[in-house]
């Protein structure tokens, strides 16, 4: 590591290592996970019998280093903290699966592996044609494209391209889902031949969805899409929700006129009725592999693997642009230049829609991972749960009590974030183990799931 660090990072890394407290430095950015800018704290607890009054243990971030107690950040981008995100997208995956095939950690029944369910793609329409890979192989420019080619994605003519169209679509996405979602329920009814009440008392749709850039520049959303009783997955659905029916109805539902969002117009740009794109594909969801049909697992891991991404895969910045002269700094290309100009450049005609606010997603306003409310459990319910572990194995070590019988008084300031340049490099080394910590575990793991299999057979 130390032959592709500069002087400076050098210099301070070797200053970093040879403090006298430094092992309790890499044992806090452990506990971190390796964050790459962590939070810094200072403040202390004190912990109270509450029956006697005595005072069981007593802590001060003034004996940490630098004065400090440095904690994860927790943002969920991978561009901003790999580590952070790695756990992110360990939530996202367990909560999508769990809405799957059940988790009795989080009392969801297995019975949903039984329910309608299939895992559906909104697509954006058109804004003018772009270099693609289609069957046939070959473009509509007369190349073929690679996988990797950095064209793919863009305008064959960028002077035709409706960059306006484009980031006004990404802008008003969260709408378009929340139209589809309630006309959805209404196909349901309507197919069910129910009015929109009894539906609800005898029916209840429930989903998970995370938005994804494509190589264009446009958002679409993929979502798992299941068919509960009422109360959600604690009851069955009623005979009539079936898979046919769900997906005739998801059909119907993404089609539909109410599915538009309309944008009025203003200056130069005419009044636009926004829609989605006539690609939708609806594949049901399968316990295992079985043709053509996705797994569980494997939905789980594609949501869990966008839910930590934004639109840095277009080239664009993965945080909020001040000025357009910020676009030559960071040599952002061509296509997304474009789309963040557009932005720009719109600003002034919708301000209600704040999309230079939101340019460096190229609109897109939305969160990347939603659900509705019964579809499994929530984010803060998986935080809650490994703060209460950390919690009971912190008391265990230092010999405290039930907490039922303590009490702790704290007091916590914010004093900052991040690393110095040295330890930012020891940071990411320390990530990279925890990394190859957790591979050789599961490659462990997954052997001996194998070999179990084998003494079966």
């Amino acid at each position: 590591m130390a032959d592709t660090l500069d002087a400076t990072t050098l210099g301070d890394l070797l200053r970093v290592a040879s403090a006298p407290d430094f092992d309790r430095w890499r044992e806090q950015i452990r506990k971190t996970g390796g964050c790459s800018n962590p939070i810094h704290l200072t403040g202390w607890t004190l912990t109270r019998d509450k029956t006697t009054g005595q005072n069981l243990h007593a802590y001060s971030t003034g004996d940490e280093p630098g004065g400090r107690l440095r904690v994860a950040c927790g943002n969920r981008r991978a561009s901003r903290c790999p580590s952070c995100a790695y756990l992110y997208a360990g939530d996202a995956y367990r909560l999508i699966r769990a809405g799957l095939s059940g988790d009795d950690a989080m009392n969801i029944p297995a019975t949903v592996s039984s329910r309608p369910r299939v895992f559906t793609t909104l697509t954006a329409p058109s804004f003018g044609p772009v270099h693609n890979r289609p069957d046939t192989g070959r473009c509509r420019c007369g190349a073929r494209h690679g996988d990797d080619d950095p064209v793919l994605g863009t305008p064959l003519d960028p002077r035709s391209y409706d960059y306006a169209g484009a980031v006004l679509f990404n802008n008003h996405a969260g709408e378009l889902w929340h139209r589809f979602v309630n006309r959805l329920r209404r196909e349901l009814a309507a197919a069910a031949g129910l009015t929109q009440k009894a539906f609800r008392e005898s029916a209840r749709l429930s989903f998970g969805k995370v938005a994804e850039f494509q190589k264009r520049g446009a958002i679409h959303f993929h979502a798992v899409i299941r068919l509960d009783g009422p109360d959600g997955p604690d009851t069955e659905p009623p005979r009539w929700a079936t898979l046919e029916l769900l997906t005739r109805c998801i059909e119907a539902a993404a089609v539909h006129p109410y599915v538009t969002a309309q944008v009025p117009a203003a200056g130069d740009q005419p009044a636009r009725a926004l829609a989605w794109g006539r690609q939708l594909d609806i594949r049901p969801v399968q316990a295992f592999n079985d043709g053509d049909d996705i797994t569980e697992g494997a939905v789980a891991s594609y949501v869990a693997k966008y839910a930590t991404k934004a639109a840095e895969s277009t080239g664009t910045l993965d945080r909020r642009i001040g000025e357009l002269a910020e676009l030559d700094q960071h040599q952002v290309p061509d296509h997304a230049r474009r789309l963040i100009r557009a932005c720009w450049d719109l600003e002034p005609l919708y301000p209600a829609y704040r999309l230079w606010a939101w340019a460096h997603m190229l609109g897109f306003r939305g969160h990347f991972l939603t659900k509705s409310r019964h579809y499994s459990r929530t984010f803060a319910e998986r935080r809650s749960v490994r703060a209460e572990y950390r919690a009971a194995e912190q008391r265990e070590a230092l010999g405290l009590p039930d907490p039922d019988t303590t009490l702790v008084l704290a007091h916590w300031s914010y004093a900052g974030h991040g690393h110095t340049p040295g330890e930012s490099a020891l940071a990411a080394s320390i990530a990279e183990d925890i990394r190859l910590n957790r591979e050789t575990a599961r490659e462990a793991m997954q052997d001996h799931r194998q070999e179990g299999t084998h003494d079966h057979e």
